[in-house]
Protein backbone atom coordinates (compact mmCIF):
# COMPACT_ATOMS: atom_id res chain seq x y z
CA UNK A 1 0.00 0.00 0.00
CA UNK A 2 1.33 3.42 -0.90
CA UNK A 3 1.40 6.45 1.39
CA UNK A 4 -1.36 7.99 -0.71
CA UNK A 5 -3.56 4.89 -0.44
CA UNK A 6 -3.13 4.79 3.34
CA UNK A 7 -3.85 8.51 3.73
CA UNK A 8 -6.98 8.18 1.57
CA UNK A 9 -8.19 5.39 3.87
CA UNK A 10 -7.57 7.55 6.94
CA UNK A 11 -9.37 10.49 5.35
CA UNK A 12 -12.35 8.31 4.42
CA UNK A 13 -12.55 7.01 7.98
CA UNK A 14 -11.95 10.23 9.93
CA UNK A 15 -12.23 13.42 7.86
CA UNK A 16 -16.03 13.42 7.44
CA UNK A 17 -15.71 14.61 3.84
CA UNK A 18 -18.75 15.11 1.63
CA UNK A 19 -17.26 12.77 -1.00
CA UNK A 20 -14.68 9.96 -0.93
CA UNK A 21 -11.12 11.24 -0.52
CA UNK A 22 -9.97 9.21 -3.53
CA UNK A 23 -12.39 11.14 -5.74
CA UNK A 24 -10.79 14.48 -4.84
CA UNK A 25 -7.87 16.05 -6.65
CA UNK A 26 -4.57 15.72 -4.80
CA UNK A 27 -4.58 19.48 -4.15
CA UNK A 28 -8.30 19.82 -3.34
CA UNK A 29 -9.04 21.77 -0.17
CA UNK A 30 -10.17 19.20 2.41
CA UNK A 31 -11.74 21.91 4.57
CA UNK A 32 -13.87 23.04 1.62
CA UNK A 33 -14.78 19.36 1.11
CA UNK A 34 -16.28 19.17 4.61
CA UNK A 35 -13.42 18.46 7.02
CA UNK A 36 -13.69 20.43 10.26
CA UNK A 37 -10.82 21.42 12.53
CA UNK A 38 -12.01 18.76 14.98
CA UNK A 39 -11.96 16.11 12.24
CA UNK A 40 -8.46 17.23 11.22
CA UNK A 41 -7.24 16.37 14.73
CA UNK A 42 -8.73 12.90 14.34
CA UNK A 43 -7.03 12.61 10.94
CA UNK A 44 -3.70 13.62 12.49
CA UNK A 45 -4.00 11.03 15.25
CA UNK A 46 -5.02 8.30 12.80
CA UNK A 47 -2.10 9.19 10.49
CA UNK A 48 0.30 8.96 13.43
CA UNK A 49 -1.09 5.52 14.28
CA UNK A 50 -1.13 4.27 10.69
CA UNK A 51 2.48 5.25 9.97
CA UNK A 52 3.93 5.04 13.50
CA UNK A 53 5.10 8.66 13.31
CA UNK A 54 4.58 11.76 15.40
CA UNK A 55 3.94 15.18 13.89
CA UNK A 56 6.35 17.75 15.34
CA UNK A 57 4.90 21.06 16.50
CA UNK A 58 6.01 22.89 13.35
CA UNK A 59 3.80 20.60 11.23
CA UNK A 60 0.71 21.05 13.38
CA UNK A 61 -0.74 23.69 11.09
CA UNK A 62 -3.84 23.96 8.95
CA UNK A 63 -1.67 23.93 5.81
CA UNK A 64 -0.24 20.50 6.68
CA UNK A 65 -3.74 19.01 6.60
CA UNK A 66 -5.33 21.16 3.88
CA UNK A 67 -5.09 18.59 1.09
CA UNK A 68 -4.27 14.98 0.34
CA UNK A 69 -1.03 16.10 -1.27
CA UNK A 70 0.03 18.19 1.71
CA UNK A 71 -0.63 15.33 4.12
CA UNK A 72 1.25 12.84 1.94
CA UNK A 73 4.20 15.23 1.64
CA UNK A 74 4.34 15.65 5.43
CA UNK A 75 4.10 11.89 6.04
CA UNK A 76 6.78 11.11 3.44
CA UNK A 77 9.09 13.66 5.09
CA UNK A 78 8.50 12.13 8.52
CA UNK A 79 9.14 8.63 7.19
CA UNK A 80 12.36 9.75 5.50
CA UNK A 81 13.55 11.43 8.70
CA UNK A 82 12.85 8.25 10.66
CA UNK A 83 14.77 6.02 8.24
Amino acid sequence: MTVTDAVVRVLDAHAKLTSPAGALARDADLYAAGMTSHASVNVMLAIEDAFDVEFPDELLTKSTFCSLGAICCAVEGLLEAAA
